[in-house]
């Protein structure tokens, strides 16, 4: 018997090829990151946030230097980095830092990863079927990380007690709030459908506009100016800095403000906000102690598992912080949701055109719309004839 082999086609043989692109901090390497790219992160359980940050560079691969589902609890990332089809190579191990270069041509064939035909790293390639069931199992563990977050609540709550209280602390800013809409954005889950979606509340009400970090990028992008610009300054553009916006960094409890000497850098003179928790939270907390009358928020953190998934303790005073700005704040999605309007373009089209009709009948009955109707005819026909001839 004749036993016939076939070629693998080539492509399949030499697996997905492209260039490394590497970075500790998943925010900071999607800036810089292409499609057709190998992103090679070192990301403890991959966030949704990240995730769909890294889908939206398009890149032909991520490798993993940490595990991408540690267990601790259902982070959303890895599930949506496999329903867009991009390869995800697990836990691979940190050496691969020290074995790859920026720019280096890379190959991942299966569950390695090679240059040059030098194996490089090896992991786990994840799919759907594992990404899956490691989710169940994180699910199962829940109770524990929930009861490490009401334990970071409590701790949070001790610390910050004064301001979240009495507002002690907040320092005085120079841009007008008391009695305004603010409009705080975070570059988070779905914030450019959310802007899309409140520009007829924006048009009509002209909210202050409130960056937070990369959050003042987003509103550039979407044609809007930022007012006021808050947070840490690690992730935020220094056009957005130097857009006239008036700048408050967020420091540590102990006077530390590691974006404070970039800011100075640019000629920009800020305002310092030494507290602890997240800048999401302080913008909320200025906000409302400087007399805001309403506060909507494009792309923070709502859900409980959009908390944990946010992967930090800290996230505990973004939970304190909504019970402090209590119902002033409301989230864009439901802004948009009440603000939508329930008449379609047609039916306006429709209601113009029955206004019309009634007023032509109304002034036909009329001897002077029937002399208005006559003339108007009489110019008409002088117009047909000007133009035939």
């Amino acid at each position: 018997m004749r036993l016939s082999l076939r070629r693998r086609p080539r492509e399949e043989a030499v697996g997905t090829v492209g260039v490394a692109r590497l970075d500790k901090r998943t925010k900071d390497l999607t800036k810089r990151l292409r499609p057709g790219d190998i992103a090679i992160i070192d990301h403890l359980d991959i966030d949704r946030v990240s995730a769909e940050a890294l889908v939206a560079c398009q890149p032909a691969a991520v490798v993993n230097a940490a595990p991408s589902i540690s267990g601790r609890y259902p982070n959303l990332g890895p599930e949506i980095l496999t329903a867009a089809g991009v390869p995800l190579l697990d836990d691979v191990g940190p050496d691969v830092f020290g074995k790859t270069r920026e720019g280096d041509t890379l190959v991942l064939d299966g569950e390695t990863l090679l240059r040059s035909g030098e194996i490089i790293a090896k992991g786990t390639l994840l799919g759907t079927d594992q990404v899956e069931a490691a989710m169940e199992d994180a699910r199962a563990g829940l109770s524990v990380q929930l009861e490490a977050f009401a334990s970071n609540t409590m701790e949070y709550l001790r610390r910050e007690r004064d301001l979240l209280i009495d507002g002690i602390g907040v320092p005085d800013v120079a841009t007008a709030i008391e009695g305004r809409h603010v409009l705080l954005v975070v570059r988070g889950y779905h914030y450019k459908e959310d802007l899309r979606t409140l520009r007829p509340y924006i048009r009509e009400y002209r909210p202050l506009m409130v960056g937070v970090d990369g959050g003042a990028d987003a509103l550039l992008e979407m044609g809007y100016k930022p007012d006021l610009i808050v947070g840490d300054m690690d992730s935020v553009s220094d056009d957005a800095l130097q857009s006239g916006a008036e700048i408050v960094v967020h420091a540590y409890r102990d006077g530390r403000a590691p974006g404070l000497e970039r800011v100075e850098s640019l000629g920009v003179e800020p305002v310092v906000f030494p507290a602890t928790g997240t800048s999401e939270d302080i913008a909320m907390l200025l906000a409302d102690d400087k007399g805001a009358e309403l506060i909507v928020a494009v792309g923070t953190h709502v859900t409980l598992v959009e908390f944990l998934d946010k992967g930090r303790s800290g996230m505990a005073s973004t939970f304190l912080t909504r019970l402090r700005v209590g119902g002033k704040l409301v989230d864009a999605k439901g802004v948009s949701r009440l603000y939508r309007s329930r008449i379609s373009t047609l039916q306006v089209l429709m209601l113009v055109a029955a206004g019309l009709a009634a007023l032509a009948v109304s002034l036909a009955a009329t001897p002077a719309g029937r002399s208005l109707f006559d003339l108007m005819e009489s110019w008409w026909n002088d117009l047909t004839f000007w133009i035939r001839s």
